[in-house]
């Protein structure tokens, strides 16, 4: 494992537990700069629960270890300080709001940003020449927010999101989005041109490996049980395609 002074992102015995009930436990993860990881695991494994964690979510209670992010301790930082750091997580899009256009919503979201000083106009060529980059239409962006959005539409969102604020390292939790075609090539994009425009880092958690296909994969880590039980490079996911997790499972039990 890396040491803290060359990694990005350094996750180190995090044990997480919601109404006493724990969830993880005694988590290591180290992410180098630039680096693409994938974290993988069954249904109800802590693999969402690790992402939603770094990113300070209120709802767990971190009871032991440490989140360290580009030298900084963040253990304690509130989700909005650890966005601005340069940490973001995908979400799905926010509850649906008639009257407001996608454009509006982006515009907000980056109101206090440092770097973002552009004037109206200049902001919306900027949003649109994302846009374009991402194979949208620019009739995406008047749409009203989340109002009748399919599940490709709500990753456009998403992708959007990622390659405005250009995140020193990205989480994207594709766990329960149930991608369709539409939605998988929309998140490729998306990665290809957060990849080619930052550089930046990359945490995939998932179980549909089909969206690695296209993905330079530096580092695969299998969670069973709230815990990583082995860790190795990309061919382990070939290994999780033909055998799924039961080893992994099996193992952890037997521990």
């Amino acid at each position: 494992m890396m040491t803290d002074a060359n990694s990005l992102l350094a996750v180190q015995g995090i044990t997480v537990s919601v109404d006493e009930k724990p969830i993880l436990r005694g988590i290591d993860l180290t992410v180098g700069a630039g680096e693409t990881h994938v974290v993988m695991g069954p249904n109800g494994a802590g693999k969402s629960t690790l992402g939603r964690v770094v990113m300070g979510d209120p709802e767990y209670t971190v009871d032991s270890g440490s989140i360290i992010f580009d030298g900084q301790d963040i253990t304690e930082l509130s989700p909005d300080k650890r966005s601005r750091a340069g940490l973001f997580l995908s979400f799905q899009a926010p509850t649906e709001i008639p009257g407001v256009p996608v454009s509006s919503f982006l515009r907000a979201m980056v109101a206090d940003r440092e770097g973002f000083d552009m004037k109206g106009k200049q902001f919306r060529k900027h949003v649109r020449a994302l846009a374009k980059e991402l194979s949208f239409d620019n009739s995406y962006l008047d749409r009203e927010l989340g109002v009748g959005f399919s599940g490709g539409e709500k990753k456009k969102l998403e992708m959007l999101q990622l390659l405005l604020l250009e995140p020193k390292l990205a989480i994207l939790d594709e766990t329960d989005s149930g991608l369709d075609v539409d939605a998988l090539g929309v998140v490729s994009r998306g990665i290809e041109t957060y990849k080619k425009n930052t550089g930046g880092a990359l945490v995939v958690i998932t179980h549909n490996t089909l969206i690695l296909e296209h993905l330079s994969v530096d580092r695969v880590h299998v969670v069973v049980n709230g815990k990583v039980v082995t860790e190795g490079d990309a061919s382990l996911i070939d290994q999780i395609n033909e055998q799924g997790f039961e080893r992994f499972e099996s193992e952890a039990t037997a521990e």
